[in-house]
């Protein structure tokens, strides 16, 4: 597997992270849309898939049953242009969890 990113998120945030240097960046409208490219992305050369807090809390069990069984790509969630949600747990801290095996302390 190659490395390479894409991003999936609203059109201001992908557009924030092409600025940034990300080539891949897929804008959706709506969660259906969401699901549907992370989907199509899973299945792809990707090692890092990038979205938003928001489409994460949204599609978080399909998240949970593309990741169950692999380490990679790895789904990472940042806030959106309207900051960061609300959560009772770190979904960085899980990550790091889930792929290395080590649970952080704070």
């Amino acid at each position: 597997m190659k490395s390479s990113i894409a991003v999936i998120a609203d059109p201001d945030t992908v557009t924030g992270f092409k600025l940034g240097g990300i080539k891949t960046g897929y804008p959706v409208e709506d969660m259906k849309e969401a699901k549907t490219r992370l989907e199509e992305l899973f299945k792809q050369d990707f090692s890092i898939i990038i979205t938003t807090e928001k489409i994460g809390d949204e599609l978080r069990e399909t998240i949970d049953k593309l990741t169950g069984t692999s380490t990679l790509p790895m789904i990472i969630e940042v806030p959106d242009k309207t900051g960061p949600a609300e959560r009772a747990t770190d979904p960085i801290r899980e990550l790091i969890k889930r792929v290395i095996g080590v649970e952080m302390v704070k």
